[in-house]
């Protein structure tokens, strides 16, 4: 038996409990691990509310919190390729096994191992901040010199965007509250604090010409205020927000693949990626550390250690 954070029930923080709950057995193509550290992202709260439905994998209540880990593979399920009892790896519970917890299961196809020289607390913040940030900057695949906006710049994927933006000799212009401006400037961005007045007219003022790309972390009527900021509408990715399409842009196409994560460990290793956590919370203190991601306090990555 190990402890875990989860709900039971959809709904708001209210459903939230913890419990303990049997080793999961790994499935096809999952391998059970013991986790290190889980990754906190407003994903977990929308999945706890029922509002992203398929990614639960038919689990019954209750349901353990998290969506990304690290940690160490204690028994691997049929079909597994690449990876063995014994390895450090970090990846995504696609299969509804949640993080937040002493073991779970992840999906073995979206897992990798984590190289020498990364540790398993920083390994559990890229499946998906790292890789998202990869994704969205491919998609847009600006030269060097082209300026991007990126809508929302102080979490987790916000501050890995525009790292990333900065490293491929992008001008990057973020925009967020007024408690993030340090954290992007450190980032690699000229801050504008949407608190302060009109967002898209300072935005404008940096960038006159228009911006040859933005990424949208915030959606809704943010997002709709700062699309006409792009030279095209084509080059205005969301990656929270599929109604970005109403306004000619697109959703991130992303990669959860194996391959996909690697590289990420890579672009970490190298400094790129160096996620900026600004919290870690023991297991204990979980309900504290979602929290923090869910009323929008967090600036960079808040980050579960389990073990």
């Amino acid at each position: 038996m190990g402890q875990a954070w989860g709900f039971g029930r959809h709904g708001g923080p209210e459903v939230q409990e913890f419990f303990d709950r049997p080793d999961p057995v790994p499935g096809r193509d999952e391998v059970l691990i013991r986790v290190e550290a889980a990754g906190v992202n407003p994903l977990d709260h929308l999945l706890r509310a029922g509002l992203v439905p398929g990614l639960d994998g038919g689990r019954p209540f209750p349901r353990v919190l998290g969506m990304e880990a690290a940690g160490t593979v204690l028994a691997l399920g049929e079909d597994v390729d690449g990876l063995e009892v014994g390895d450090a790896v970090f990846g995504f519970a696609l299969t509804g096994g949640g993080t937040y917890a002493e073991t779970t299961v992840l999906s073995a196809p979206n897992t990798a191992r984590i190289p020498a020289g990364l540790s398993g607390i920083v390994a559990a913040t890229l499946p998906i901040a790292g890789t998202t940030a990869v994704d969205a900057l491919d998609q847009l695949g600006l030269p060097a010199g082209a300026t991007i906006l990126v809508n929302g710049v102080g979490g987790g994927v916000g501050l890995a965007v525009a790292r990333l933006a900065a490293a491929r000799e992008l001008t990057v212009i973020g925009t967020g509250s007024a408690a993030k401006r340090e954290q992007a400037e450190a980032a690699g961005a000229r801050f504008v604090d949407y608190t302060a007045g009109d967002v898209a007219a300072a935005a404008r003022e940096l960038v006159p010409g228009g911006f040859d790309g933005i990424v949208d972390l915030v959606g809704g009527a943010s997002l709709r205020a700062v699309a006409p900021l792009a030279r095209d509408p084509r080059t205005v990715v969301a990656v929270g927000d599929q109604s970005v399409s109403e306004v000619g842009g697109r959703f991130v196409e992303r990669r959860l693949d194996r391959a996909n994560l690697e590289r990420a460990a890579r672009l970490a290793l190298d400094g790129v990626l160096a996620p900026a956590i600004t919290a870690v919370h023991p297991l204990s203190d979980a309900p504290a550390a979602l929290a923090t991601v869910e009323n929008g306090h967090a600036a960079g990555k808040v980050v579960i250690k389990v073990a």
